[in-house]
């Protein structure tokens, strides 16, 4: 009885460690991930500073989907005009995906995101002229520089 119930122990361990390997993959360097803000950034921004986002469509590799539309992302802003030191164009990239629950460092490509010009309303929250503004729900395209295991 307790022999079977040992083998019966072993055989689910083994069936959870090898499905945790199905899913398991790695999205090689050079992929696209074309993500869609979340939160509000600015060329005001703190380099440093981290912003969400969500992955916009589906990633495949091989014919497999390996991250869905909808998944958390995490960016951070690398220079903008906040910085007294060095200032620059806004900069951002990706620093980050959650999956499964657990967050999953990236290294991407830096994007300098482009803005329409400065409205009315962006100037009454205190955006100056020439302040870059990535408003939430805008499109960002960011290459993996390095591969990342899932």
């Amino acid at each position: 009885m307790i022999q079977n119930k040992f083998i019966l122990l072993i055989v689910t361990c083994c069936a959870c460690v090898s499905a945790a390997s199905l899913n398991a993959a790695t999205i090689p360097a050079g992929t696209m991930l074309t993500v869609s803000t979340v939160s509000l950034i600015s060329s005001q921004t703190v380099p440093g500073r981290s912003f969400e986002a969500k992955i916009a469509q589906d990633v495949s590799v091989k014919g497999n989907v390996v991250l869905k539309a909808g998944t958390k992302a995490f960016g951070k802003v690398t220079s903008s005009r906040a910085n007294p030191r060095k200032s620059g164009p806004l900069t951002v990239e990706l620093a980050s995906i959650d999956v499964n629950g657990r967050r999953i460092p990236v290294k991407t490509s830096s994007v300098q995101p482009a803005s329409p010009p400065q409205t009315a309303r962006q100037a009454h929250y205190g955006h100056t002229a020439g302040t870059t503004v990535v408003n939430p729900q805008t499109r960002l395209q960011f290459q993996l520089a390095a591969p990342v295991n899932l």
